[in-house]
């Protein structure tokens, strides 16, 4: 049997029996490798049967690891800046804060409203609807986390216990959010980065709580309720026992964790943690996942900055709405998307993304790299 390959642009037959085994994905690692100096492999189109997207493998395009380094250098930032309002001393520049870790003494996290929030904080729930236009009151939460008091920490900087103290509040916070009656949903997120969309330096997250479920949340919830009638099984937990069983896919675990990049994955060194326990809701984690959840994120951002050079990410925990905390067909997760790709013409109208990265390549390469 013959494959086809290119080679210095030329398309050339090649004997299966010459190259790795393609009947496993360590086999198909190794072809990849082969290739990388003159020839190229077919590309591939893969899709994540829990978003239902359709990814291009975009072999022809493939990058090493090192080219996806962040070019420039980031300026190295002071610990504190005066006019900065998340630093210590500006307190009242910011609205009343609804959580400071610890109670007493010197904060290490602080959660207030945003002064410039997306949603209402008061008003009711009130929904019209006229032929096409359908609308609700934006009333809801939007609240900051500051995550330390030093204006040039990153968590991937600090230490365990100080991500923990960061996971701690947004866990209360959730829980707070999630207890209000006009609340469906809850999305805790970080913007690190100008390309991820942050618009100020000092570390933070963010939690919007809206009064109904996104869409994309209720279409995954529709397909994984699917995949369980169909199979009898949390379509998240099999994912969950399949990457763990290849291995090729793993970066990072601990007892409680497993981190790996998807199979199709949507774009460079993009990550997936998954509990190990099955549970719906982010609200739902005890104390020992909790401090295993601050080890591997911390770690996964250590790898991410030494292994590309600090580069921009987003993450974000993806949870179960309010009305599907119990249900044993969905399963809460956390994604971190390193900004290494642009989002361009085709994938706005396709809806599909092309990725110029191997993930079983982009994991070994982030599973190399130290973190301690």
């Amino acid at each position: 049997m013959f494959l086809f390959i290119r080679v210095k642009g030329k398309r050339k037959n090649v004997k299966e029996n010459s190259l790795p085994r393609l009947d496993t994905v360590k086999g198909k690692v190794l072809f990849w490798a082969q290739l990388q100096g003159n020839a190229q492999a077919m590309p591939e189109l893969r899709q994540n049967i829990i978003t239902r997207h359709w990814v291009i493998i975009a072999t022809e395009r493939a990058r090493r690891p090192h080219e996806f380094s962040r070019k420039e250098e980031r300026t190295p930032l002071p610990q504190h800046v005066p006019t900065c309002p998340f630093c210590p001393g500006n307190e009242e520049k910011t609205p009343q804060e609804t959580l400071r870790l610890p109670n007493e003494g010197t904060w290490r996290v602080r959660v207030f409203p945003n002064r410039f929030p997306a949603l209402a904080a008061t008003g009711e729930i009130v929904r019209t609807q006229s032929g096409i236009k359908r609308a609700i009151s934006a009333v809801g939460i939007h609240e900051v986390v500051v995550e330390t008091p030093d204006h040039n920490q990153t968590l991937s900087t600090m230490g365990d216990r100080e991500v923990e103290q960061v996971v701690e509040a947004y866990l209360q916070r959730h829980r707070a959010a999630l207890s209000a009656s006009i609340i469906e949903h809850v999305t805790i997120f970080k913007n690190h980065g100008a390309a991820a969309g942050t618009s100020l330096e000092h570390p933070h997250s963010q939690l919007i709580a809206t009064p109904i479920i996104p869409s994309e949340v209720r279409e995954r919830l529709e397909s994984a309720l699917q995949f369980y009638d169909d199979n009898g099984q949390c379509i998240f937990c099999f994912t969950l026992e399949q990457e763990a069983l290849e291995g090729v896919r793993v970066v990072e675990q601990n007892p409680h964790f497993l981190a790996f990049i998807p199979y199709a994955a949507l774009s460079p060194y993009h990550l997936w943690i998954f509990p190990k326990r099955h549970c719906a809701s982010f609200g739902c984690i005890d104390d020992e996942e909790k401090i295993a959840l601050a080890q591997i994120l911390r770690r996964l951002l250590v790898k991410l900055d030494r292994g590309l050079n600090h580069p921009d990410y987003n993450f974000v925990i993806r949870t179960a709405p309010k009305e599907s905390e119990t249900v044993r067909y969905y399963h809460w997760y956390i994604a971190v998307v390193p900004r290494l790709s642009q989002t361009a013409g085709f994938e706005l109208g396709s809806g599909m993304f092309i990725n110029s990265a191997l993930p079983e390549e982009s994991a070994r390469f982030l599973g190399e790299v130290k973190a301690d």
